[in-house]
């Protein structure tokens, strides 16, 4: 069979290139190729590698909006799907393969596939065959490399579940192994831990067709905090639908981001961006936290050091679900108060004044803040804090210490989804979290990243701090996912 291959420009060298472009809604058997698609470009400097060693990935929407609360019969219909006999899908595999060789370049493409099945067999739907949320990988050769199919589905009843976990990842010359997974896998540790640790991968392919849900949750915010947690690059792909709050894509790595995150337009951007090929010996804060879990409280001071390279040793609290009033004198201490957050019940204690010190409990997390504002705004905020199972959109065990600013000035606000801010807070925040895997989200006004002066694990305390945002403090928290309470 022939068909027409589909060109991308050449770009420049030693760069790592990310385009976006609006979406165009078709179901005819262009389909796949006219959807909302991403390229992206890397090259190490110094190396001798050719100057034209792409990745490129591309996502359309089988694996996207279309197929959330879908009937199966209605994304199987749009002739997206790969690795199967008929005459559509080999052209999808033909183009795609083609894409990659005559660019020279990997490409990874999110699509839909099927895998027939005997209805007698377990598992087997009713239609006779399995449907899988599948991101393809070619190589510059054109050669299928690897396939992942989505480990954690969200709302996606058109799709199945594999029965075991894929750990999916392709080699490159120029970075080394690149893995892959997809949107709501990010939150679980299969497969998106395991595969990362047992392969020790330093670089990772991500489409994703992420719903933002602010003040812990959006797009650019997570995909940061995974970059920062593990160490690893992150080429997210997200589609770009405004109207459904699916915004925020970009290049990651652990101490820089080059994003685009946009809710008023529809319209793509080219980000251009040159960064490190992480090598495989350069250790994650988790592999070289050689303290976590141990016992470092003998002979401690006070925990309002406000010099990080001084031992620090962390008070704990009495009595877990009261708020400390730790300055002798004072007249009142601010109240704790509940109120809901990402759908689950937060314990929240107001930030009054200029600058304070603060503490709050659940269950057996304890958070603590030293804070300073720059100048008094007319903005109200909360340090919270959820120990428990999330059960709202997914069930997973959350371990949350989190900085926020309230929707408006009553208690009630704390909590909800706020994009603006002005207030400038020089801060320390730590607590005693029960799992090494802690993801520290730092978002500012109008959904931009920043990032901390320091973090990191000491005495037994997971802490985050920053001197001086560099715009409005959105957030600032501690997101800790307990795998093995899931």
């Amino acid at each position: 069979m022939s068909s027409k291959c589909w060109l991308l420009p050449g770009r420049g060298r030693r760069s790592l290139f990310f385009l976006k472009m609006e979406s165009m809604a078709s179901t005819s058997p262009e389909a796949p190729f006219t959807l909302t698609w991403i390229s992206f470009r890397i090259h190490t400097l110094g190396s001798g590698i050719p100057a034209e060693s792409p990745i490129c990935t591309m996502t359309q929407s089988s694996g996207g909006f279309r197929s959330i609360r879908a009937r199966r019969s209605v994304v199987y219909e749009p002739s997206g799907f790969v690795i199967s006999s008929s005459p559509t899908s080999e052209m999808v595999v033909q183009r795609l393969s083609c894409m990659a060789l005559k660019n020279k370049i990997f490409l990874v493409a999110n699509l839909g596939s099927k895998q027939p099945c005997e209805r007698s067999e377990p598992r087997c739907p009713s239609d006779g065959r399995f449907q899988f949320n599948t991101n393809v990988a070619f190589g510059a050769d054109g050669a299928l490399l690897a396939t992942y199919r989505k480990h954690n589905l969200y709302f996606e009843y058109a799709f199945d579940t594999p029965a075991e976990p894929d750990y999916a990842f392709f080699d490159t010359p120029f970075a080394g192994k690149f893995g892959m997974f997809t949107c709501f896998d990010i939150l679980f540790f299969e497969p998106a831990v395991s595969l990362i640790t047992q392969y020790n991968l330093k670089q990772i392919v991500y489409p994703t067709a992420w719903m933002n849900q602010l003040p812990l949750l959006s797009a650019v915010e997570f995909q940061q905090a995974f970059s920062t947690a593990f160490n690893v690059n992150i080429l997210a792909a997200n589609i770009h639908h405004p109207t459904l709050g699916m915004t925020g894509s970009g290049i990651y790595t652990p101490v820089k981001s080059f994003i685009y995150h946009n809710m008023e337009s529809y319209g793509g951007k080219l980000i251009v961006a040159e960064i490190p090929v992480i090598t495989t010996d350069y250790k994650t804060n988790l592999e070289s936290n050689e303290r976590f879990r141990e016992n470092l409280h003998d002979s401690c001071r006070t925990s309002t050091s406000t010099s990080l390279d001084d031992e620090v040793c962390f008070k704990e609290q009495e009595t877990p679900g009261r708020v400390s009033e730790k300055e002798k004198g004072k007249e009142q201490s601010p109240p704790f108060f509940y109120a809901e957050m990402m759908y689950d019940n937060f314990t929240f204690v107001p930030l009054w004044g200029e600058k304070g010190e603060l503490q709050v409990c659940a269950n057996s997390l304890c958070c603590y803040l030293n804070y300073q504002r720059a100048v008094l705004t007319d903005e109200l905020y909360a340090l919270g804090v959820f120990d428990g199972l999330h059960t709202v959109h997914g069930t997973y065990y959350v371990q949350a210490c989190a900085l926020v600013k309230c929707g408006g000035l009553s208690f009630s606000t704390c909590g909800q989804e706020v994009t603006d801010a002005t207030a400038l807070i020089d801060f320390q925040l730590w607590a005693n979290m029960s799992t090494p895997y802690i993801f520290p989200l730092l978002l500012t006004s109008g959904i931009t990243l920043d990032f901390a002066d320091h973090m990191g694990w000491k005495n037994n305390h997971y802490f985050l701090s920053k001197n001086r945002t560099s715009a409005g403090l959105l957030t600032a928290a501690l997101y800790g996912r307990w795998y093995e309470k899931d």
